[in-house]
């Protein structure tokens, strides 16, 4: 203990003050360390977990091809030379791409084995043939060069995720098989494309014909009602108990209660909206409409609580001056308070709708994991969304979709990413310090 008697001037100076002054500064630098530390360590296994995601995903961009040439027989496509549309898209398109790849390679004659070669396309290479005799029935009775997509597995060996070197027992794609793609590819018909079938298309069992547009559209659908819903309450809730309501044991109580709402595990809403939403009102399964309401329920309490925020901090004297000159409280709040703290509310409401884009668990509930071919077009369309889609394609049993999940996660932290990037650039922008 020190001598309170002895004048401070005569201890500073003393070895026993400068061994308390070098284990505080020593105290700070170890202080300083552990924070730069953990710092470190956050952006480590961040980065750690990007370049996982990255290297798995960025090959589900391209796309194998190979290039067959079509003979569009008449007498297959249209045997009655009418050229109705109905006829053109019935047609036995399957059997032309068959013929194709069997001229390609005329040795291979057992059923089996042809079978094999087929199977070097994609199921849906039909499809892209029919897409073209639709497009221009002058096609029809010509021979063209037609670029399909090959198989899943043929794809995934393109691209080194198979290994040629393993057993022919230990892999999916046989010796043959691997013969004939490189067959292919000695004569170019062998290519790597962008593709596009990922941002345009729906989900599909077949990993080179699944996209991710299906879900891109259902979440914004859902995000839509999610937005409608959630803002208006939620500022109006923040307003009414900020500025008009009065301090009693029942406001007390309404707080407690929002703040302890957003705290509930996620999930509990979707048990909410299936109990109301679908079991009691009998709203449409599956669909945009209720996924939004669900997904509201849950952003309520972030928006009410970042609106609360942003009214506090705009100053007393504002509110003041406003009442001083004869304005009522409404229109203080209305013309002045509000406005002030709009910005603070929109970065609050874009952090709610960022998580609502990101959940999965409360849409599992009310039978958003459905499989969905189509494109949702209204809000009463049975859709998904695409956390539920990853979820979806995780669980799928073929490799060429595990690409395809780590690049749908690319997708979506790259919409997580430009949310809370408008949320910063709106506070940047607007907020005021006082």
């Amino acid at each position: 203990m020190t001598d309170s008697s002895v004048p401070l001037t005569d201890r500073i100076g003393s070895s026993t003050w400068d061994k308390r002054l070098q284990r505080r500064y020593a105290a700070e630098r170890r202080f300083r360390f552990y924070g730069a530390l953990a710092i470190v360590a956050a952006i480590g296994v961040l980065g750690l977990l990007l370049v996982s995601i990255v290297a798995k995903g960025y090959t589900a961009f391209w796309q194998t091809e190979i290039a067959l040439e079509i003979n569009f027989d008449e007498s297959v496509i249209d045997p009655d030379g009418t050229r109705d549309i109905e006829t053109l898209s019935l047609a036995n398109y399957a059997a032309l791409v068959r013929g194709s790849i069997r001229e390609r390679f005329p040795e291979v004659t057992e059923r089996r084995e042809r079978r094999r070669l087929s199977g070097l396309l994609s199921t849906g290479a039909d499809i892209t043939l029919r897409s073209v005799v639709l497009e221009d029935p002058g096609v029809i009775g010509t021979t063209r060069t037609v670029w399909v997509k090959a198989s899943d597995d043929i794809d995934s060996l393109n691209k080194g995720k198979i290994d040629r070197d393993l057993p022919e027992s230990d892999r999916r794609v046989t010796d043959r098989e691997i013969a004939w793609i490189d067959a292919l590819s000695a004569d170019g018909a062998v290519r790597s494309t962008f593709n596009t079938t990922f941002f345009t298309a729906g989900d599909s069992r077949e990993p080179e014909q699944a996209g991710i547009w299906g879900a891109a559209v259902g979440s914004f659908l859902t995000l839509i009602v999610t937005l409608l819903l959630s803002f208006p309450i939620g500022v109006l809730s923040a307003v009414y108990l900020e500025e008009f309501a009065p301090k009693n044991r029942w406001t007390d109580l309404i707080e407690v209660n929002i703040n302890n709402l957003a705290a509930v595990p996620s999930i509990v809403f979707g048990l909410l909206g299936l109990a109301v939403f679908l079991n009691f009102f009998g709203l449409p399964r599956s669909a945009p409409l209720v996924g939004g309401m669900v997904l509201a329920l849950m952003t309520l309490p972030t928006i009410i609580i970042a609106s609360r925020a942003a009214l506090k901090a705009v100053p007393p004297s504002i509110r003041e001056a406003a009442l001083g000159v004869g304005a009522s409280k409404l229109q203080v709040m209305t013309h002045h308070v509000l406005p002030l703290a709009m910005p603070g509310i929109l970065t609050g409401t874009i952090i709610g709708m960022a998580q609502a884009l990101g959940e999965t668990a409360p849409l599992l509930m009310i039978g958003m994991v459905a499989f969905i071919v189509d494109i949702p077009g209204s809000f009463t369309d049975s859709a998904t969304v695409l956390p539920v889609q990853i979820f979806i394609w995780a669980d799928s049993p073929e490799r060429a979709f595990v690409e395809r999940t780590s690049a749908a996660i690319m997708v979506l932290l790259g919409f997580l990413i430009l949310m809370n990037a408008l949320a910063v650039l709106l506070r940047k922008r607007f907020e005021r310090r006082w």
